[in-house]
């Protein structure tokens, strides 16, 4: 729905995000917003940022997989993990600067996942949310036996600043703005590739996958391009990430993981690249907002355990997870666009 009095004169101007002038000049303070943070944030604020940038490119590529296309994938956490020892492996073994080794994790990952989407043209649903799954479950294994020169083995690898025209970016300004300049990319490929040709073909398998190949849609190469579009989201989110911590284990790229990347998704809603951006940013303020209640917790009650606030945490993000599905199974960007339509349509009433 749009505001009184706009129209468009072709299909490019409508096909468009920002459509309006309000649109634009919100999209533009938004833009200020994230370059001006530093000035305003502290170290922690920024740290817990630039890894919120990670987790929404991360959940891009799921939503490209499982929004777009239609294609479960419970081994999200695995291709990240492949960007991180890639960029890992990169920075200490090759001369290339962190601007290509970052977009070259991806594409290992994308390459990598081709294997696990090779029986998406036999099986789907809980078939392809098993075969997935293994991808999640052979990585660390690969990973360990590997030679120790490559990876690092059961010890991981560790990873150095990385560098731009001599300068180290190093402090956690110049790593957030790292980070989001990588999202906003990684944002702009999305949103676009969601209207496109390709995009177009990926709603069709969705939507049913039969009826798409019968109008000469080629099934298996589209459900392999989105499971590379995917994972190589992941791998770029998975190189960010090694950049980040500095230090990359296989231990760190867990099932648990993926599952987390599932839920900021549903969360958000499926359906679209906005609620990716929705669902990790709401998920990851109530888990920061539940480490602070734990850390408050523990200093009025000396006597509670670390487990049991982390098992409280899990208990409350699972339980607004489940929450989400049975009061907004569209996720946060339906209700987003019920508001929207409702100031659109403002004073006039609105269900």
């Amino acid at each position: 729905m749009l505001p009184s009095g706009v129209y468009f004169e072709s299909f490019d101007q409508e096909a468009g995000y920002l459509r309006t002038w309000p649109q634009r000049l919100w999209f533009v303070g938004f833009l200020i917003l994230l370059l001006v943070m530093p000035l305003m944030l502290g170290d922690y604020i920024l740290g817990v940022l630039a890894v919120l940038g990670v987790s929404i490119i991360a959940v891009l590529g799921l939503q490209i997989t499982v929004g777009m296309a239609g294609q479960i994938n419970l081994g999200q956490s695995a291709f990240v993990g492949v960007g991180a020892f890639m960029a890992a492996s990169l920075a200490a073994n090759s001369p290339l600067p962190f601007w290509l080794i970052i977009p070259i994790g991806g594409l290992i990952a994308g390459l990598s996942s081709i294997l696990f989407a090779l029986p998406a043209l036999r099986v789907k649903g809980f078939y392809l949310a098993l075969t997935t799954l293994a991808a999640q479950i052979i990585f660390p294994i690969v990973v360990i036996r590997l030679p120790n020169s490559w990876f690092g083995g059961s010890a991981g690898m560790s990873v150095g600043a990385p560098e731009i025209f001599g300068l180290t970016l190093d402090s956690p300004a110049e790593l957030y703005y790292v980070a989001i300049v990588v999202m906003l990319l990684a944002g702009a490929f999305a949103f676009n590739l969601q209207r496109s040709r390709v995009g177009r073909a990926f709603q069709a398998i969705r939507d049913n996958d039969t009826a798409a190949g019968v109008m000469g849609i080629n099934l298996f190469k589209y459900k392999i391009m989105a499971f590379f579009a995917g994972a190589f989201l992941a791998g770029v989110a998975g190189a960010l990430y090694a950049y980040y911590v500095r230090y990359v284990t296989a231990e760190e790229f867990t099932l648990w993981m993926s599952v987390w990347y599932i839920g900021m998704l549903i969360v958000g809603g499926l359906g679209s690249p906005l609620g990716a951006i929705l669902g990790a940013i709401f998920l990851t303020i109530l888990q920061e907002v539940t480490h602070g209640m734990g850390g408050v917790l523990m200093e009025l009650l000396p006597n509670t355990s670390g487990g049991v606030v982390f098992a409280s945490t899990n208990i409350i993000l699972g339980a607004a997870i489940v929450l989400m599905l049975i009061f907004e199974p569209h996720g946060l960007v339906h209700r987003w666009n019920m508001i929207k339509a409702a100031y659109r349509i403002w004073p006039y009433s609105h269900n």
